[in-house]
């Protein structure tokens, strides 16, 4: 199955990890996560599989991430409140994320990328 790559066109380490993946030939399916982020059940599964906590998955320094208050939203949330959150708008979500169904990374560290998807 190819990876499900999902990106922000416009985010830099988006395109880095685009380019890494490009670079090593992994085929992938492109999903915008703004236009299309990943339902609540997805985000549920994405935590579970990552073995991250849920915190993990919020892009911490975006202006929505502050604006709306997060931190202290999810200071005391559950994994199921904090995914219902993520699912609720694409740029609360740390980018970019990969998974094959089984394997799940967030954001990008080419260390990381390596271990997991060559």
């Amino acid at each position: 199955m190819a990876l499900q790559f999902y990106w922000y066109p416009k985010c830099g380490t988006c395109r880095n990890a685009k380019k890494w993946l490009d670079e090593h030939d992994i085929a992938y399916e492109s999903i915008h996560i703004v236009e299309n982020p990943p339902s609540q059940s997805e985000f549920e599964a994405f935590i579970e599989k990552s073995g991250l906590p849920a915190k993990k998955f919020f892009n911490t320094s975006g202006k929505k991430y502050r604006e709306l208050n997060i931190k202290d939203k999810i200071k005391d949330a559950g994994t199921e409140e904090m995914a219902q959150i993520l699912a609720s708008d694409g740029m609360l979500i740390k980018r970019p994320i990969v998974t094959d169904g089984e394997k799940v990374t967030v954001g990008f560290k080419e260390e990381t990328f390596e271990e997991t998807w060559l």
